[in-house]
Protein backbone atom coordinates (compact mmCIF):
# COMPACT_ATOMS: atom_id res chain seq x y z
CA UNK A 1 0.00 0.00 0.00
CA UNK A 2 2.47 2.39 1.05
CA UNK A 3 4.90 1.95 -2.55
CA UNK A 4 1.54 2.24 -4.51
CA UNK A 5 0.90 5.76 -2.72
CA UNK A 6 4.30 6.72 -2.91
CA UNK A 7 4.84 5.98 -6.54
CA UNK A 8 1.24 7.95 -7.29
CA UNK A 9 2.45 10.79 -5.52
CA UNK A 10 5.67 10.43 -7.09
CA UNK A 11 4.57 10.59 -10.54
CA UNK A 12 2.09 13.19 -10.23
CA UNK A 13 4.79 15.45 -8.69
CA UNK A 14 6.71 14.94 -11.82
CA UNK A 15 3.91 15.56 -14.20
CA UNK A 16 3.25 19.16 -12.16
CA UNK A 17 7.20 19.52 -11.77
CA UNK A 18 7.90 18.96 -15.44
CA UNK A 19 5.30 20.99 -17.59
CA UNK A 20 8.12 24.20 -17.54
CA UNK A 21 10.74 21.51 -18.60
CA UNK A 22 8.90 20.57 -21.75
CA UNK A 23 8.43 24.27 -22.87
CA UNK A 24 11.99 24.77 -21.95
CA UNK A 25 12.86 21.52 -24.00
CA UNK A 26 10.88 22.46 -26.80
CA UNK A 27 12.86 26.14 -27.35
CA UNK A 28 16.12 23.92 -26.92
CA UNK A 29 14.68 21.20 -29.26
CA UNK A 30 14.08 24.85 -31.48
CA UNK A 31 17.88 25.66 -31.70
CA UNK A 32 19.95 21.97 -31.02
CA UNK A 33 17.91 19.32 -31.05
CA UNK A 34 21.16 16.49 -29.87
CA UNK A 35 21.40 18.75 -26.54
CA UNK A 36 17.65 18.30 -26.35
CA UNK A 37 17.82 14.87 -26.75
CA UNK A 38 20.60 14.48 -23.85
CA UNK A 39 18.52 16.88 -21.33
CA UNK A 40 15.19 14.93 -21.86
CA UNK A 41 16.45 11.11 -21.84
CA UNK A 42 18.70 12.30 -19.18
CA UNK A 43 15.48 13.73 -16.85
CA UNK A 44 13.68 10.51 -18.10
CA UNK A 45 16.65 8.11 -17.32
CA UNK A 46 16.65 9.61 -13.67
CA UNK A 47 12.60 9.72 -13.71
CA UNK A 48 12.46 5.87 -14.23
CA UNK A 49 15.16 5.13 -11.72
CA UNK A 50 13.74 7.10 -8.87
CA UNK A 51 10.39 5.50 -9.95
CA UNK A 52 11.79 2.21 -9.89
CA UNK A 53 13.41 2.15 -6.51
CA UNK A 54 10.09 3.67 -4.72
CA UNK A 55 8.47 0.70 -6.30
CA UNK A 56 11.10 -1.86 -4.64
CA UNK A 57 11.85 -2.97 -8.21
CA UNK A 58 15.33 -4.81 -8.22
CA UNK A 59 16.50 -5.54 -11.69
CA UNK A 60 19.03 -7.94 -12.84
CA UNK A 61 20.50 -6.47 -16.48
CA UNK A 62 21.94 -8.47 -18.94
CA UNK A 63 23.37 -8.38 -22.45
CA UNK A 64 24.38 -4.58 -22.61
CA UNK A 65 26.97 -4.95 -24.44
CA UNK A 66 25.01 -6.88 -27.39
CA UNK A 67 23.71 -2.85 -28.15
CA UNK A 68 25.30 -1.47 -30.95
CA UNK A 69 26.50 2.39 -29.81
CA UNK A 70 27.51 3.53 -32.78
CA UNK A 71 23.55 2.99 -34.71
CA UNK A 72 20.34 2.93 -34.44
CA UNK A 73 18.45 0.11 -33.24
CA UNK A 74 15.01 -1.46 -33.31
CA UNK A 75 14.48 -2.62 -29.96
CA UNK A 76 11.90 -5.69 -29.88
CA UNK A 77 10.30 -7.15 -26.80
CA UNK A 78 8.05 -9.03 -24.78
CA UNK A 79 5.11 -7.01 -23.27
CA UNK A 80 3.92 -8.54 -19.49
CA UNK A 81 3.53 -4.82 -17.52
CA UNK A 82 2.96 -1.36 -17.80
CA UNK A 83 6.25 -1.35 -15.77
CA UNK A 84 8.02 -3.17 -19.12
CA UNK A 85 8.77 0.39 -21.03
CA UNK A 86 10.12 1.90 -17.20
CA UNK A 87 13.08 -1.12 -17.22
CA UNK A 88 13.87 -1.19 -21.01
CA UNK A 89 14.60 2.51 -20.80
CA UNK A 90 16.62 2.73 -17.98
CA UNK A 91 19.23 0.53 -20.48
CA UNK A 92 18.76 1.76 -23.87
CA UNK A 93 21.48 3.59 -25.38
CA UNK A 94 20.71 6.69 -27.32
CA UNK A 95 17.43 8.46 -28.55
CA UNK A 96 14.92 5.83 -28.70
CA UNK A 97 11.39 6.51 -28.65
CA UNK A 98 8.70 4.02 -29.32
CA UNK A 99 5.03 3.73 -30.74
CA UNK A 100 2.35 4.35 -28.11
CA UNK A 101 -1.40 3.52 -28.44
CA UNK A 102 -2.70 7.22 -29.81
CA UNK A 103 -5.46 7.50 -26.70
CA UNK A 104 -1.82 8.61 -24.49
CA UNK A 105 -1.78 11.62 -26.93
CA UNK A 106 -4.81 13.49 -25.05
CA UNK A 107 -3.48 12.48 -21.68
CA UNK A 108 -2.18 15.69 -20.47
CA UNK A 109 1.78 16.15 -20.12
CA UNK A 110 2.41 11.97 -20.16
CA UNK A 111 1.16 12.87 -24.13
CA UNK A 112 3.69 15.71 -24.25
CA UNK A 113 6.99 13.74 -22.73
CA UNK A 114 6.25 11.07 -25.51
CA UNK A 115 6.24 13.38 -28.45
CA UNK A 116 9.61 14.66 -26.33
CA UNK A 117 10.63 11.26 -26.54
CA UNK A 118 10.05 10.98 -30.57
CA UNK A 119 7.60 8.74 -29.51
CA UNK A 120 5.15 8.29 -32.37
CA UNK A 121 0.93 7.58 -31.54
CA UNK A 122 -0.63 4.38 -33.48
CA UNK A 123 -4.23 3.96 -33.99
CA UNK A 124 -4.44 -0.22 -34.14
CA UNK A 125 -8.22 0.04 -35.85
CA UNK A 126 -6.75 2.47 -38.61
CA UNK A 127 -4.86 0.13 -40.80
CA UNK A 128 -3.67 3.03 -43.27
CA UNK A 129 -2.83 5.21 -40.03
CA UNK A 130 -0.92 2.70 -38.61
CA UNK A 131 1.16 2.25 -41.90
CA UNK A 132 1.76 6.19 -42.01
CA UNK A 133 2.83 5.42 -38.16
CA UNK A 134 5.46 3.25 -39.21
CA UNK A 135 6.85 5.02 -42.46
CA UNK A 136 7.16 7.96 -39.67
CA UNK A 137 9.24 5.49 -37.37
CA UNK A 138 11.70 4.64 -40.78
CA UNK A 139 12.31 8.01 -41.44
CA UNK A 140 13.38 9.02 -38.20
CA UNK A 141 15.55 6.07 -37.78
CA UNK A 142 16.90 6.54 -41.09
CA UNK A 143 17.40 10.62 -40.67
CA UNK A 144 17.58 11.15 -37.04
CA UNK A 145 19.46 8.56 -36.04
CA UNK A 146 16.69 7.78 -33.71
CA UNK A 147 16.10 4.19 -32.29
CA UNK A 148 12.52 2.51 -31.51
CA UNK A 149 11.53 0.51 -28.93
CA UNK A 150 8.21 -1.87 -30.04
CA UNK A 151 6.22 -4.71 -28.20
CA UNK A 152 4.74 -6.60 -31.20
CA UNK A 153 2.80 -8.92 -29.12
CA UNK A 154 0.36 -5.98 -29.60
CA UNK A 155 -1.18 -6.32 -25.53
CA UNK A 156 0.09 -6.78 -22.84
CA UNK A 157 0.52 -11.20 -22.14
CA UNK A 158 0.72 -12.79 -19.16
CA UNK A 159 0.99 -16.19 -20.38
CA UNK A 160 4.09 -17.69 -20.36
CA UNK A 161 4.20 -18.58 -23.92
CA UNK A 162 4.49 -15.52 -26.45
CA UNK A 163 1.84 -14.14 -28.50
CA UNK A 164 2.35 -13.99 -32.11
CA UNK A 165 3.76 -10.85 -33.43
CA UNK A 166 2.54 -8.86 -35.55
CA UNK A 167 4.80 -9.17 -38.66
CA UNK A 168 4.43 -5.33 -39.96
CA UNK A 169 6.55 -3.78 -37.31
CA UNK A 170 9.39 -5.25 -38.20
CA UNK A 171 9.52 -3.03 -41.39
CA UNK A 172 11.05 -0.20 -38.96
CA UNK A 173 14.29 -2.68 -39.28
CA UNK A 174 13.88 -3.91 -42.43
CA UNK A 175 12.98 -0.77 -44.50
CA UNK A 176 15.73 1.81 -42.36
CA UNK A 177 18.65 -0.88 -42.61
CA UNK A 178 19.03 -0.82 -38.68
CA UNK A 179 20.09 -4.04 -36.30
CA UNK A 180 17.11 -5.69 -34.43
CA UNK A 181 17.70 -6.32 -30.63
CA UNK A 182 15.37 -8.94 -29.10
CA UNK A 183 14.38 -8.00 -25.52
CA UNK A 184 13.35 -10.91 -22.87
CA UNK A 185 11.60 -9.47 -19.67
CA UNK A 186 10.41 -11.34 -16.52
CA UNK A 187 8.81 -11.57 -13.63
CA UNK A 188 7.53 -7.50 -14.71
CA UNK A 189 3.82 -8.48 -13.68
CA UNK A 190 4.86 -9.23 -9.99
CA UNK A 191 5.17 -5.27 -9.45
CA UNK A 192 1.67 -4.56 -10.17
CA UNK A 193 -0.56 -6.62 -12.53
CA UNK A 194 -1.07 -9.76 -10.50
CA UNK A 195 -2.16 -8.03 -7.80
CA UNK A 196 -3.33 -5.46 -8.76
CA UNK A 197 -4.20 -2.15 -7.84
CA UNK A 198 -0.95 -2.40 -5.36
CA UNK A 199 2.61 -2.27 -6.70
CA UNK A 200 4.96 -4.83 -4.53
CA UNK A 201 9.03 -4.94 -4.88
CA UNK A 202 10.29 -7.76 -6.41
CA UNK A 203 12.70 -9.15 -8.53
CA UNK A 204 12.78 -8.69 -12.03
CA UNK A 205 15.37 -9.21 -14.91
CA UNK A 206 15.63 -7.70 -18.48
CA UNK A 207 18.28 -9.80 -20.97
CA UNK A 208 19.31 -7.94 -24.24
CA UNK A 209 19.88 -10.44 -27.13
CA UNK A 210 22.56 -10.39 -29.94
CA UNK A 211 21.81 -8.32 -32.51
CA UNK A 212 20.10 -9.29 -35.75
CA UNK A 213 21.19 -7.69 -38.45
CA UNK A 214 18.23 -7.82 -41.25
CA UNK A 215 20.75 -7.52 -44.56
CA UNK A 216 22.29 -10.81 -43.60
CA UNK A 217 19.16 -12.69 -43.52
CA UNK A 218 17.63 -14.62 -46.77
CA UNK A 219 14.57 -13.53 -48.05
CA UNK A 220 12.19 -16.72 -46.67
CA UNK A 221 14.04 -15.52 -43.12
CA UNK A 222 12.81 -11.91 -43.96
CA UNK A 223 8.88 -13.24 -44.86
CA UNK A 224 8.71 -14.25 -41.56
CA UNK A 225 10.90 -12.01 -39.57
CA UNK A 226 8.89 -11.54 -36.92
CA UNK A 227 8.37 -15.15 -35.95
CA UNK A 228 12.28 -15.68 -36.03
CA UNK A 229 12.32 -12.78 -33.49
CA UNK A 230 9.85 -13.68 -31.67
CA UNK A 231 11.06 -17.36 -31.18
CA UNK A 232 14.77 -15.96 -30.12
CA UNK A 233 12.62 -13.77 -27.55
CA UNK A 234 10.79 -17.00 -26.50
CA UNK A 235 14.20 -18.64 -25.91
CA UNK A 236 15.96 -16.31 -23.83
CA UNK A 237 12.49 -15.83 -21.36
CA UNK A 238 12.90 -19.74 -21.33
CA UNK A 239 16.34 -19.56 -20.02
CA UNK A 240 15.75 -16.90 -17.81
CA UNK A 241 12.56 -18.42 -15.16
Amino acid sequence: MIRTILAAILIIFFFIVTIPVLFILWIIGLINMKVHDVISYGIMKIAFSIILFVCGAKVSVEGIDNIPKDKPVLYVGNHRSYFDIIVLYRYVVGPTGFIAKKEFRKVPVLGHWISCLHGIFLDRKDIKAGLKTILEAIENVKTKGISYSIFPEGTRNHEKEMLPFKEGSMKIATKSGCPIVPVAMTHMDDLLENHMPFIKGTNVSIRFGEPIYTDQLSKDELKFLGAKVRDKIQLMIDDMQ
